[in-house]
């Protein structure tokens, strides 16, 4: 059995990416330094694309530099000296990185887009290379306006066709839709570079749904809407960093998804209307920001601006030698929402969250831990908050099917006492929806959640996932929450702390590149708490899914 390849649907050299990937990370140069090496060596990667590259492989490819064999150091002394040489670099470093030069673009190979979670953050690189714009993905991946490449249009989208349904949703509670639910989405972006400095994206999505008992909601249907539309100005203030201003609506996702994600497991994906600062260096990538989550509305063009919620902070990410392995995030994010609702009540909130992750690789083991203080008022009240969560797994990549076992724990502090204004309920901020069980129903509030997993790889297309989750209360006199937040139970004097359990069932199959299938099925067994306080009615979710994009 091949082990899983971590370059499967980038069409640039497997020689390329690491190589681009490791000089930027171990030298004093900027993206753009990176990109102009690469350009003079006849190897057409855009400083985006080395970003997007970076961004998915670096804390990887820092923790193999560390310990990265006597002969490739001697490559990268003489890569260094290179670029201290008065003869031009582009000729020494032919001579000393010939892997860079056995392999540039796989001209005249069919391309496939690499998408990123964000469409905007796609990898296009192969189709640079005019001998692979053949037919009409290739006539559209890559329109340029100049010889050099460096001015050209790129159209994308994708469709989603998707149906779920839940028996017994809110445990009963919920209205219970018929049949179930058939959710469409369509999205086409267009994303314009005119040189290095200046780049305009734009996208539009449409959602639609049939069949929800009582009607959609903000998160099933938005009949069309702009859902990207930003303007990065990009400038390298020195030799060794890169400064983007990024302005207007767009999507955001930092570290795993626990805080900031744009919900793609939902029909309508969140997005902002915000500014941001992006600052790239050796190692290190810094963002700030500043915007609020758009205003869904269900018709055409017709969200508005938030004028209830803002959000802000500072988001860093990097590799460091004073780390043995792995990378580290660390962040402040700051939010103000006028009606923030809780088991204590409804009032204005202001909060401030620190945090800190830590993620990587050593051999078959991998990590995500991240531990996260949030402190601010609630009303008259002071919040005090807290939530540790973490996932650590093994890999077996040398035996058939390439199982991964892990564990995932996960700790939300709750409200100790719904009469005393301060509040210590835990706020994920805009998580993911499906990000502790593969069906939403309870979010990282108040809970205590356990979940070993199993993945395993039948073929290189072909992924199966099973898990078993278990879900407690930390307090008893704060309830349970959805993952956005709307309170599923209340306590009603309970003293009982056994939510529930599930188990789940997923198998993702790409029946061609750029087409996939997902199915989903989860059983939600009510717990003690659940039994105690309403109705209690087992829940299960089917969700079946067919994605395309290009």
């Amino acid at each position: 059995m091949s082990k899983l390849n971590p370059f499967k649907g980038f069409q640039s050299s497997p020689a390329i990416i690491p190589m681009a990937v490791m000089v930027y990370i171990r030298f004093p140069l900027s993206l753009r330094n990176v990109d102009d090496l690469l350009h003079e060596r006849g190897i057409d990667v855009s400083h985006e694309t080395i970003r997007f590259w970076w961004h998915r492989f670096g804390p990887i490819f820092a923790a193999e530099i560390r310990r990265i064999s006597d002969r490739i150091w001697r490559a990268r002394r003489v890569i260094f000296r290179c670029m201290h040489a008065t003869s031009p670099l582009t000729l020494c470093c032919m001579l000393a990185a010939p892997p860079l030069a056995l392999s540039a673009a796989h001209a005249g190979e069919a391309c496939h887009v690499a998408v990123g979670k964000l469409r905007y953050d796609d990898d296009i690189a192969c189709f640079r290379d005019p001998a692979n714009r053949d037919g009409l993905l290739g006539a559209i991946k890559f329109i340029s306006f100049d010889d050099a490449g460096r001015m050209f249009l790129s159209l994308g989208g994708g469709v989603r066709q998707r149906y779920e349904y839940t028996q017994d949703p809110l445990f009963g509670a919920g209205p219970q839709d018929e049949a179930g639910v058939w959710l469409q989405r369509y999205t086409i972006h267009g994303d314009l570079h005119l040189g290095p400095h200046l780049r305009i994206f734009g996208e539009l999505s449409s959602g639609l749904e049939t069949g929800r008992e009582g009607g959609p909601s903000p998160v099933d249907e938005n009949r069309l809407a702009l859902q990207n539309g930003l303007v990065d100005l990009s400038v390298a203030p020195t030799d060794a960093s890169d400064l983007t201003l990024r302005i207007g609506r767009q999507e955001l996702r930092y570290g795993a998804s626990r805080l900031i994600d744009a919900r793609d497991g939902q029909n309508v994906r969140r997005t902002f209307d915000a500014a941001r600062t992006i600052l790239e260096v050796p190692d290190w990538r810094i963002d700030g920001f500043a915007g609020s989550p758009r205003a869904t509305r269900p018709g055409v063009f017709d969200d508005a601006w938030n004028d209830d919620q803002i959000l802000w902070g500072v988001y860093a990410t990097g590799a460091s030698e004073r780390l043995p392995a792995g990378a580290l995030d660390l962040y402040y994010l700051g939010f103000h929402d006028d009606a923030a609702a809780y088991v204590q009540g409804t009032a204005e909130e202001e909060r401030h969250t620190v945090g800190a992750r830590f993620w990587g690789a050593i051999g078959a083991w991998d990590w995500d831990w991240e531990a996260v203080y949030q402190f601010g008022s609630f009303g008259r009240g002071d919040i005090a908050a807290w939530f540790v969560a973490s996932d650590t797994g093994f890999r077996l990549a040398d035996v058939p099917w390439r199982p991964r076992v892990a564990l995932s724990a996960n700790i939300a502090s709750g409200d100790a006492d719904p009469s005393d204004p301060d509040l210590g309920t835990f706020n994920p901020l805009f998580p993911r929806g499906d990000l502790f069980s593969e069906a939403p129903i309870l979010g990282p509030r108040n809970f205590f959640n356990f979940r070993p997993f199993l993945i395993i790889h039948p073929t290189d297309r072909w992924s199966l996932t099973t898990d078993v989750n278990f879900f407690w209360r930390m307090k008893t006199k704060d309830g349970v929450y959805s993952p956005g937040g709307q309170i599923v139970r209340a306590p009603n004097g309970s003293g009982e702390r056994f939510v529930g359990s599930a188990i789940s069932m997923k198998s993702s199959y790409e029946i061609v590149e750029d087409l996939a299938f997902t199915a989903k099925y989860t059983h939600f067994f009510a717990g003690d708490f659940i039994r105690a306080t309403g109705p209690a009615n087992d829940t299960d979710f089917v969700e079946l899914t067919l994605e395309w994009w290009f």
